[in-house]
Order: C-alpha cells, then structure tokens, then sequence
C-alpha cells in the first residue's frame, strides 16, 4: 500500500507541468505562440512531451504502475479477508496480561465461560468457545470499507482512463447571430479521445441570439466587476426539428444531445468593413476582440488578404469606455460600452496567407510587413468611433465601424464516463467513511482459578477497549446463574 501512496503522490508531481506549460489538447493555440517566443526552448520542453503532458509516456508509466499496485494490494486483501470472515476467530493467546486492555474477575460461576459467549454473541462479536477458553471478533466491515475504499479507487482510475480514450472536447467563438453545427467543420479547435469517432458527433445546432453581461455600479469600490454572464442561445437538437430557446450561464451549462456546452469566456466584437479606393468591399464583418484586462480592452487582428492595391492587416484595440491615462495612451475605465473607440495599427505586405503554414487568427505576424500607421510609422494610428468612418494611409481605402455585437467562447465537451467517475468516488468516500469509524477488535477469555481473565486488543488506538470488558464484565454480574 506505500508503494501505491507514493506512486499516487508521484503522478500529483508529474501532472504539474500541465498546468505550467500550455497542451495541445486543450490550447493548440498557446502551444503554437510558445514556440514562436522560445522556439529553443520549445524545441527542449517538447522533447520531454512537456506540452503533451497527459499523455506522455513517462505520465501514462506512472498512471498504469498506480493502477498495478492497487491491483497487487487488492486481490490479496480481498482473499485473505474472505477467508477471515468464513473462518472463526483466532485461539485464544496463553499470555493474556500482556494485551493492552486487560482485567481479572472473581467468579464462582461454573459456566462463566458460556455466559460470556452469549454477551458478545449479543453484542454481535462472532465467538468461538472452547473447555478454557472464548475468543471473540468484531469489525469485519472496517476492512470491507476499506477495500471498497481502494476498489474504487482503481474504478475511479479505469473511468477516467476510458473517458479520455471515448470523450471529446472542442471550443468555438460564436459572434451574436451566428449558429455552430456540431460537425469538425464547426469548431474553431477539436480534441477527441484515442477512440473517439468524429461520425459519433450527434448534429444539433446552438444559435447566440444574445449574450448579456451585468456589471455592479453600486457598490464604488468594485465597479465594474463582473455580477452575470448570460448566453440567450436556440438549441435544435436535430435537424428539421423546432428550436427551443435556453439559457448557458457560467456553472450552468446547456445539456445538449451527446455533449454538455459550457460558457468559457466572452468580449465584443466590432462590426467593421474595409473598402478599397474605388469602393469595393475587400473586408465586411464582426471581428473578434480578446480582451486583456478587466475593463475589456481588447485586441482585434484583422487580415485583408483581398485588399487593392496590396495586402494588409490591421492590429487594432477596443476600448469600450474609452480613458486617457497620464501618459497619453488609451485605456477602457469600465467594461461596458459607455463610450467606445477602436484604434488601429496598420501593416502592409504579404501576409503570408498563401503559403499553406497554418496561422492564429488572433495573431499578426509583422516580420517583413511595412507599418504605414501607428507606431514609428509617423502616422497616428486610426480612431473611430461607432457609426464613423476613416481613411486608411497609402490610398488603402476606408474603415467603417457598422455596429458593436457581443461574442461568448463556448466548451463542448461528452464525456460518457462522468457517471462512472461520480459513482466510483461516492463508492470510495463510502468506504472511506466505514474503514474510519468502524472499529476491528478481538476479545478473549480464560477461566481461572478464582473466576476468570478477560483482554481485547484492537488493530488502532481504541481508548474504549478496556471500558467494553468492564461492561462485559457488568454484564455477567447481571445475568442470572
């Protein structure tokens, strides 16, 4: 059983490094920007699966050496206590002064021996009585709890082992109006299990209608803190069927068929459109913002792949109550859109859009482009505010601001193990609970010359062992001869 402890201490170490470094299973996004930043670094860490954690040999070495040695501290403990509870209690010891509970009693009974039997009979001890002797046990069930305990240990290892194998998790961004389709295609990113197929995907549809953020302005000394978040969602759970409006909320997510939606995270998203100089629109659309603090400043990356005369791309900032700090530069004083701003950066060149290397939408690779404004370009970035338009440097065009909408970031997720994991632990708390309060206890007696010797020992600390034989013995006094 020490093996298994520290082999369970181990794995807590060895799933740290998930939680330092980002995992392709659960943000590919971070695991790309990790290795542009470091790509030395990187190259090492990924050496030692360090961005693959939970799934890396040495991880999945540790996990199946836990799951052994449970196995090996099980079976046999289940055997031998099988035998104890079809077997009597043990003989009686020759030496029962040396026992930690221990009393003699005059007694001039000649069937002593026989009424204590009955005693503990009574008091549910399981009793073996021989001419000079009885011994007595009590607390098969401490053990019982206790190998429930670990049972469910290894079912609680087992279910997750085959949640992660059978389950799949995906994020998707959806902008006000739009509709995911639970299909590959509708995911922004799709991690599924080992044996997880993509043809099990069951095809409902989740369209934001609204999503509604409440900030506290009562209370001066945390304004703006965040109070609610709100997603009005349409949930049609197959296809030519009605949709029902629901409701997903952080903590309570949407029970959709084959998978739960979860509310992740949320930010605004500027409706924008981009036309060239003659007036042909090269860019029309939401475009998300990833907010960087509290206040919900946020960072756009546009892309115009399409733009004339040349290609462009656009890191911009939202401020949604637009501040000024000392210095000069922009900031957001409350996080909702009191007064908003954009203002933008603008970069031209080739965006390397058509060379087939996948690329982060929220990223702006600046390596070869020229900044034409913002920055050290020598012009000022662009500011627009709602329903205004602007012109773009270098005969770009112009940007309009068309509308503000809201975004929520969304976790599906099916995982047919949860149950099973739920049931397995309540099974080991249960047993848990019944090892500790159950105590395991043997009593013995002898007949003496005088009357008779009683001792009890137990397998832990029990302080009420030696008060148990001197109710015994109360209760011989009381018996009838």
């Amino acid at each position: 059983m020490r093996t298994a402890l520290m082999l369970l201490l181990l794995l807590a170490v060895a799933a740290i490094p998930g939680s330092v470094f980002p995992q392709r299973s659960s943000d590919p996004n971070g695991v790309t920007s990790y290795f542009q930043n470091n790509p030395e670094l990187a190259k090492n860490l990924d050496g030692f699966q360090l961005f693959d954690v939970y799934t890396s040999v040495w991880f999945s070495s540790i996990y199946v050496l836990l799951f052994i040695s449970l196995v090996g501290c099980v079976v046999p403990r289940a055997a031998h206590h099988w035998h104890a509870m079809r077997g009597e209690p043990i003989e009686t010891p020759r030496n029962l002064s040396r026992f930690p509970a221990h009393l003699t009693k005059a007694s001039k009974r000649a069937n002593v021996l026989d009424a204590i039997a009955q005693i503990l009979r009574a008091r549910r001890f399981r009793v073996r009585v021989t001419k000079t002797s009885v011994s007595a046990e009590k607390g098969y069930v401490r053990e019982t709890g206790n190998l429930l305990f670990h049972i469910s240990l290894l079912g609680v290892l087992v279910s997750i082992a085959l949640g992660g194998a059978t389950s799949f998790s995906g994020q998707r961004v959806l902008v006000e109006g739009e509709t995911f389709v639970n299909n590959l295609a509708g995911y922004d990113s799709f991690s599924p299990g080992a044996w997880f197929d993509s043809k099990q995907l069951v095809p409902f549809s989740v369209k934001l209608n609204q999503f509604k953020a409440t900030f506290d302005l009562r209370n001066k000394t945390n304004v703006g803190t965040p109070l609610d978040f709100e997603a009005f969602v349409s949930l049609r759970e197959a296809p030519n069927t009605k949709s029902t409006d629901s409701l997903i909320r952080v903590n309570y997510p949407l029970e959709a068929p084959g998978a739960n939606i979860f509310l992740t995270g949320n930010g605004y998203a500027p409706v924008l459109t981009f036309r060239d100089s003659d007036g042909n629109i090269s860019f029309s659309g939401p475009v998300v913002y990833l907010p960087q603090d509290a206040n919900y400043t946020s960072l756009g990356v546009i892309k115009v792949p399409d733009a004339h005369p040349e290609q462009f791309g656009v890191i911009s900032f939202f401020y949604p109550t637009a501040a000024e700090l000392k210095t000069g530069a922009l900031t957001s004083g409350y996080p909702a859109p009191v007064d908003p701003l954009l203002s933008m950066n603008v970069y031209v060149g080739n965006l390397g859009l058509d060379n087939g290397i996948p690329s982060n939408v929220f990223e702006l690779s600046v390596h070869g482009l020229k900044q034409v404004a913002g920055g050290k370009s020598g012009t000022k970035p662009i500011t627009l505010e709602l329903g205004n338009s602007a012109e773009l440097p270098n005969g770009l065009g112009t940007v309009t601001w068309d509308g503000l909408k809201r975004f929520a970031s969304l976790d599906i997720d099916y995982n047919p193990m949860q149950i099973w994991i739920l049931m397995f632990t309540v099974f080991a708390f249960f047993g848990l609970f019944i090892s500790l309060l159950t105590p395991r206890r043997r009593i013995f007696a002898r007949k003496t010359a005088t009357g008779f010797e009683l001792a009890g020992m137990s397998k832990n600390d029990d302080p009420k062992l030696l008060g148990l034989l001197e109710e015994i013995a109360g209760d011989l006094k009381v018996r009838k001869k």
